[in-house]
């Protein structure tokens, strides 16, 4: 499974007003895993940068010019991106500047909701935690994620938090080691060979879920299923 964790920064906000994409960040995710095969350019955009976007990003117009354009990049993303799911934190701002400057690279260029699947985890955000604040921030103060270094927006910087802000929303635990990486019990490794429990411990009590429990229990499984498509197997094995 290759999900692409994207995020872009821009001139403005409207790309009906002519507005660009100045910078294109993205994380790649291989069966839940970071890879570190990561796609980062900035762009130069033919126009001025609204004043108000550089006071969120920081980015300038001196700066930007001399870097590529779009049209200079835009095979070489489309080579990254193509086929994956990408994971997107209010998906239509982004998707609207992507279709736009592959529309304006290729009058036949496909848009990038053909190229891949997107999955908004904003509207992800919104299921699982109504009537509350689910911007970035909000999230990553929710979930425990570390944005210590975003004093300013940046498209990679902030494809990297989502990263973590998805991993934890859509499940939590990325992998199951078992402590096998640190030759913990029952690895046979640095600690000893395989550890013994002892036939005198006393019965284990079984506590039960209640009904509430229960209830929470589904919902949160709705929500994986919802996130990652309907390919949740503990869903399946719930209501099986």
């Amino acid at each position: 499974m290759r999900q692409i964790v994207l995020d872009t920064e821009t001139t403005g906000l409207e790309p009906t007003e002519g507005h660009r994409i100045i910078e294109i960040g993205c994380v790649e995710l291989l069966d839940r895993r970071l890879t570190r095969n990561n796609f980062h350019q900035y762009l130069r955009p033919d126009r001025e940068i609204h004043q108000g976007a550089v006071q969120v990003h920081g980015i300038t117009d001196e700066f930007l010019c001399d870097k590529p354009r779009f049209p200079d990049i835009a095979e070489d993303f489309i080579g990254y991106v193509r086929g994956a799911e990408l994971i997107i934190h209010n998906a239509p701002f982004d998707v609207g500047f992507l279709n736009q400057e592959l529309g304006l690279w290729r009058e036949d260029a496909e848009p990038i909701d053909k190229l891949c699947r997107i999955t908004d985890t904003l509207i992800m955000a919104k299921s699982l935690h109504p009537g509350q604040r689910n911007n970035l921030d909000a999230l990553c103060k929710r979930y425990e994620v570390d944005n210590s270094q975003r004093d300013l927006h940046g498209a990679l910087l902030d494809a990297k938090i989502l990263a973590d802000v998805y991993l934890a929303m859509s499940g939590g635990q990325v992998s199951l080691s078992l402590g096998a990486a640190h030759g913990g019990p029952g690895t046979g490794g640095a600690r000893g060979g395989p550890h013994r429990l002892s036939g005198q411990r006393p019965p284990l009590v079984v506590v039960r879920a209640g009904a509430e429990e229960l209830a929470a229990h589904q919902a949160r499984l709705a929500a994986i299923g919802a996130a990652s498509g309907g390919e949740c197997l503990w869903l399946k094995t719930w209501t099986d």
